[in-house]
């Protein structure tokens, strides 16, 4: 590991140089007042001023609707029938200001489409060509409660750079070689002095100690799973909740989708799109029958999920990095760190 620094006057230069190597994705604000990530045109800069995007950037692998297969009906067609993957394009993208607990997320996200058994070409194929160059947290939100997940403000898991700003200049620790390869690309070569570690120590602290909301979690994978599925709180938890779905789009760890064929005249295509469990579609079989046909039964499965299932299958921590967007976003209030602490009491 070594330590870059970066003069703010030479940043956007060094973006656009890279451009020859990579294509840039980096966060945006939208009308509304909502932000997310996205490819950035020649000339624009990420926008560093965006601690929390309203969505996450998980859609940079992992798209809202992604086309699987295309395939044809005619029968004229040698074709027809056959199910072809469309050319999909996975050149080398810069992921520019990714905060360090949506890299952790990328990472929880992965144990899922990654496994010893199976690998999902499509999730797989887009991460691996991203290079994560990640923007430390030294002003955390209200609703951050990231260091309690150990995807703290400058947590270094899943990133490739992580870049710290400390005014005129941003110091830059590359952590990988793929980290060391955008740097190259983008011309940043001078390296920070002798003090540039402490500042970043010190940085850190501070981040850290602003901070101030917690989640504890320990006990819930000590106790039974049927014991915290029958207990009596999910009627108040799920009582306001309009299955809007908006906690699982915005959640950086959600990774929910159906498959639907999308057929006219006789061209069509597979299509792989985002789904929620929040939905009262989400589980209903042929048949008719839906084991998840309440309210309260979906409301629970969500939680269930992220904070007993989850640790039970991998035995690493909750399946949440303590971004806080469910909590910013949810039309009726409902808070997962007040949900967590009445299934770890």
């Amino acid at each position: 590991m070594r330590i870059l620094q970066i003069k703010k006057t030479a940043w956007v230069a060094g973006l656009e140089k890279s451009r020859k190597d990579y294509s840039l994705i980096g966060p945006v604000r939208e009308g509304n007042n909502t932000s997310k990530f996205r490819e950035l045109a020649t000339g624009e800069e990420p926008d560093f001023s965006i601690t929390t995007t309203t969505m996450s950037p998980k859609s940079v692998v992992f798209p809202q609707s992604e086309v699987m297969f295309t395939y044809t009906t005619d029968n004229a067609s040698p074709e027809c029938n056959i199910m072809k993957v469309p050319e999909n394009s996975y050149s080398k993208r810069a992921v520019i200001g990714i905060r360090p607990f949506d890299a952790a997320a990328m990472l929880i996200v992965k144990m899922n489409f990654d496994t010893p058994d199976y690998r999902d070409p499509y999730w797989c194929d887009a991460y691996e060509a991203c290079t994560f160059i990640g923007l430390a947290v030294t002003d955390p939100e209200s609703c951050d409660f990231s260091s309690s997940t150990n995807s703290g403000p400058f947590n270094t898991e899943g990133l490739d750079v992580l870049l710290v700003d400390i005014g005129d200049n941003f110091l830059a620790e590359i952590l990988t070689e793929k980290g060391e390869a955008w740097a190259g690309s983008a011309g940043f070569e001078t390296e920070a002095g002798k003090d540039s570690e402490d500042t970043i120590s010190k940085m850190r602290e501070e981040a850290e100690k602003k901070i101030s909301s917690t989640v504890k979690f320990e006990q819930i994978d000590k106790k039974e799973t049927l014991d915290l599925y029958n207990e009596s709180y999910w009627d108040s938890i799920s009582f306001p909740c309009l299955n809007c779905g908006t906690c699982t789009y915005v959640c950086p760890t959600c990774w929910c989708f159906d498959i639907q064929d999308e057929t006219a005249h006789k061209k069509g295509r597979r299509m792989k799109n985002w789904d929620s469990c929040m939905f009262p579609n989400f589980t209903i079989h042929t048949t008719g029958h839906n084991p998840r046909n309440t309210k309260l039964m979906r409301v629970r499965q969500r939680f269930m999920h992220k904070l007993k299932y989850h640790q039970s299958k991998y035995d690493k921590g909750i399946m949440c990095v303590g971004c806080g967007r469910c909590v910013t976003s949810c039309p009726v209030n409902i808070d997962i760190r007040e949900v967590c602490k009445q299934m770890n009491s």
